[in-house]
């Protein structure tokens, strides 16, 4: 009998401890010299995000404790990935994404002081998003993909269409777009503050199919094959520029139109200079001012600049 209730008793403490061994942390944490075989709490942290998602619950963060490579990742869940400030919580990929959020219309994902090199052109995206109800990309870096730094490609989406909001974050170097917004059915609102999208080799930004960004404070400049590009195929894209500078782009600063939709770019207090040409509107395009702007077409000194 003793022998029976041993054994029992070894069985249910084996049973706890595998439990307790697969839990959930509401916060969990990475180091560079940490190991994805631990709990990845504090004293004992992961070594990668992939290794802290699976130990952290749904709507729970994981926190970068110092500097390190902490790699690619699928985001399926409402999360919060903060890299710390003062810290470079990097993202080096070669022939993937930096981060793909997948993560369901519910699901909110917040992904704060980060950044992503895609190795000389061989990562695909910095940041994709397929699927999120709110996504806020703050205070990142994202520079050197072979496609875009941010893609917001949402394939399924609320009724009311997804939410993005990117705040003080850098999209450089990246041989498509800085920023490429293209939807599927639902219009996606995108809000982008205080940031900045430079020598990209096509546009900085790209307004797709059923998008609605607002640029606010920005910096638009030196891309090769433009500023602001508007050009939707299938739903229409409006773009909204308020306080933001679009200058010395090697193609055009303002774009709009090209599709076979209604592609509209409407403008406050934007500072266009030195561009190939300050705006061009294609088919179905239209530029909208209203009449606080400055643009010196191709930047010819000597004019006398007066608002548009």
């Amino acid at each position: 009998m003793k022998s029976l209730r041993f054994v029992f008793s070894v069985g249910v403490l084996s049973t706890i401890a595998a439990l307790t061994g697969h839990a959930q942390a509401t916060r969990t944490w990475v180091s560079g010299v940490g190991d994805d075989a631990n709990p990845c709490s504090r004293t004992a942290p992961c070594k990668t995000f992939a290794g802290a998602i699976s130990k952290t619950t749904t709507g729970g963060e994981i926190d970068a404790l110092d500097s390190g490579g902490f790699g690619a990742l699928t985001i399926t869940k409402s999360i919060t990935i903060d890299g710390g400030p003062g810290n470079i919580a990097g993202v080096l990929v070669a022939g993937t994404n930096g981060f793909t959020v997948n993560a369901g219309t519910s699901a909110v994902v917040t992904l704060r002081n980060l950044t992503f090199e895609g190795t000389n052109g061989t990562g695909l995206n910095g940041i994709q998003m397929l699927s999120a109800g709110t996504l806020h990309i703050e205070h990142c870096f994202i520079y050197g993909f072979g496609q875009n730094g941010i893609a917001i490609q949402p394939s399924t989406q609320l009724v009311d269409g997804s939410q993005v909001f990117i705040e003080d974050t850098t999209s450089q170097d990246n041989t498509q777009d800085g920023l490429y917004i293209l939807a599927n059915t639902t219009n996606v609102h995108v809000s982008v503050s205080h940031s900045r999208f430079t020598n990209n080799t096509l546009f900085g930004i790209l307004s797709a199919d059923f998008s609605r960004p607002t640029i606010i404070g920005g910096d638009v400049s030196g891309n090769r094959g433009g500023g602001v590009s508007a050009n939707a195929a299938t739903g229409t894209a409006y773009v909204t520029l308020t306080g933001t500078m679009v200058a010395n782009n090697i193609g055009n600063g303002l774009q709009a139109g090209g599709g076979a939709v209604v592609s509209e770019i409407r403008m406050s207090q934007v500072s266009i200079y030195g561009n190939s040409a300050g705006t061009a509107t294609l088919s179905n395009g239209t530029i909208a001012s209203f009449g606080n702007n400055f643009n010196t077409g191709t930047g010819t000194p000597g004019a006398i600049l007066t608002p548009q």
